[in-house]
Formats: structure tokens, sequence, C-alpha cells
């Protein structure tokens, strides 16, 4: 009798030894796949009914998307029946954010809204998505027109370019005089756009304008940008201007003139988020900042994706809960979030992105 409850023992210590090393390789699969991407995912995503709806930014871990991030998160709260997971690579690198794209495919998630870094590389896996029956989207920087059920735009990209490039020359004082552009990346569409849209009102309306050298790229990084701007500082000292597109390039540039001590003689203007540009507003390295709220950008892409999942499209004029009017252009699939915003010192402190 004593042997057999000996053996009992044995054997439950035998298959809890057991339950505990196939918990432990459980966890460690789940970590190794969480870094391959940054992002969030829902409780529910992936897992229970409902709509799975991926937005996809150019990368995670920088303000701006991080504000997008909490727009969508909100939304899928919000929305009844949707789970929203928001992940993208964590350099603004095109062929990372094809695999991630790929990952979500395997995933079969409902809607896939990108913002692409090089709308180039995602073409043949936004097509591969929609040969699965996944809806595909764009946001904040659109992919090819055919290959996307809904474009959903922060501004209009000719509005929005041109009236950079008039602030720029507001703050500069002057119509005359030597500019520099700085970018985001080259291959970045609506970052092109803004600056194409901004040459041409510099041609059209301000000919005083010389602008230096080919736009500039600074990887979407303030670091970058700062030190382009210092070395443009040093090649062209009559510079009178910088006009910085994508979100950190502002910033960096603003460092640099402020670095220098060249508030009162270098004007810089530039996309970016408020609260990031008002160290620099408040002592005029950074003469306006211009964007919009990139929170509702991210509400906004959830929300649509939730009616094209559900077979229904936008309408111009509409009103979209938390987040405003809508316009939609002719194509039926382009939609504009808003008129854009200027912040200044005056005002920065108003806003909480």
């Amino acid at each position: 009798m004593k042997k057999l409850y000996l053996l009992l023992i044995a054997a439950l210590l035998l298959v809890g030894i057991l339950a505990g090393c196939v918990a432990e390789n459980s966890g460690s699969s789940d970590s190794e796949g969480e870094a391959e991407a940054g992002g969030s995912e829902g409780e529910s995503a992936g897992g229970e009914e409902g709509l799975d709806i991926a937005v996809v930014p150019k990368l995670v871990g920088i303000p701006y998307f991080n504000a997008s991030e909490s727009g969508a998160n909100e939304a899928g709260e919000d929305l009844e029946g949707v789970n929203v997971n928001y992940t993208g690579p964590t350099q603004a690198d095109a062929s990372a954010q094809v695999k991630v794209i790929e990952d979500l495919i395997s995933k079969n998630v409902d809607v896939i809204a990108v913002a692409p870094n090089d709308p180039a590389s995602v073409e043949p896996v936004l097509k591969k998505a929609k040969e699965d029956g996944i809806h595909v989207m764009d946001w904040d920087t659109p992919a090819d027109k055919e290959l996307v059920d809904l474009s959903v735009k922060q501004v209009d990209d000719e509005e929005f370019g041109r009236h950079m490039a008039q602030k720029l020359v507001e703050a500069m004082g002057t119509e005359e005089g030597e500019i520099a552009i700085l970018t985001g990346g080259l291959s970045a569409a609506n970052l092109n756009l803004w600056i194409e849209a901004a040459q041409k009102e510099f041609d059209e309306n301000y000919p005083g304008i010389e602008i230096v050298s080919e736009k500039i790229p600074t990887d979407e990084k303030q670091q970058v940008a700062y030190q382009k701007t210092l070395d443009l500082l040093k090649s062209y000292p009559d510079l009178k201007g910088v006009l910085a597109v994508s979100t950190p390039a502002p910033l960096g540039a603003a460092q640099a003139v402020q670095e220098e001590g060249l508030q009162d003689e270098v004007s810089v203007v530039g996309s970016a988020l408020p609260t990031d540009s008002a160290p620099f507003l408040e002592d005029g390295s950074l003469d306006t900042a211009v964007l919009w709220d990139p929170g509702k950008l991210g509400y906004l892409t959830v929300a649509l994706g939730k009616m094209l999942a559900e077979g229904e499209m936008p309408e111009d004029g509409q009103e979209i809960e938390g987040v405003g009017e809508i316009t939609v252009k002719e194509d039926g699939k382009t939609v504009i979030m808003g008129p854009p915003a200027d912040f200044t010192k005056e005002n920065a402190a108003d806003f909480d992105f």
C-alpha cells in the first residue's frame, strides 16, 4: 500500500513539471512575436467576434503616430464590434512595413489601413490583401489609388503645401531671399505633394524666393534635421527661411536655429505638433507649426474602416462622431478630414497633442 501511495505522488509531480514546461515555452513564443513590430492590439483583436481593423503607420514610437494610435484605440472602444490592431515598424523602413502587412494578411483581418513609407513597395502586398478579400485603405499618406477602397487624408494636399509656403514668407517679412526645404523621406507621397504645392506657390506668387537646393531628407528624425540645418546655415550664410515637412523636421531645424542664436534672421515653418513645438515657438526659433489633430485622424480611419467593412461609403458633408464634418472628393473614395490649423506662441498651450 505504501509503495502504491509513493507511485501516485511521483506521477502527480511529473504531471506538474510537464505542465510548467509547456506554459514556459508558450510564454517565450509570445515574446518573440511581439518583438517583430511595435504598436498596440485591442483585447479582442483577432480573437473574438467582430471586425478586425488594422492600422499601419509609417513607424511607431514618434509623438505624431503615438497620438494617432490613441485616437485609433479610442475609436475601437467607442464603436461597437470593432477590434483595433495598431501596428507598424519601429523605423521608417519600407521593407519592414511590408512584413507587418504580410503578418496582418496571415491573421485574416477585415481591414488594413496603411500609411506607406514607399507606395511602390507596398503595392504587391496590398494586391495580395485584396485578393484575400481584405478591405484596403490608406491614411495619412496615399498609396496607389487603384488599390485602395478609401483614401483618408488629413487635409487637402494642395491647400496645405501652399499654406505653409505663405506662412514662411509671412514669417520672413520679405518676399525675397534664400530658403531650404527639409522633408522626412524622399519616397513619402504626402510630403512630396505638400512640397510640390509649396514650390508652385513660391513660383507663382513669390518669384523672389530662391530654393537653394533639392529637398533634403531627414529620415523622420529630429537629430538628422538638426544636423542638416546646421550644415545649411554654414553653407548658405544668407539663408532666410526653412520649410520643414514631417513632424520631427521642424523641431530639428528650430533646434539648430536656436543653438546658433539666429531667431531674428532665419524663419522656420513646418508641420509639427503644438506640444512638441511649444519650447521653440516660445523663443521664436520656430515661427509657426502647421498641422491637424492626429488623434482625430486615427479615430476617423477606424470609423471609416468600420463603414467600409459593413458595406457603406462615406458621403460629402457627413458628420463623423468624434471627428466632425468630412469632405468626400468626386471620386467617392478620397476623404478630407478638414482644413489645416496654425499653432503659434500664443495658442500652442491650448492643445494637448
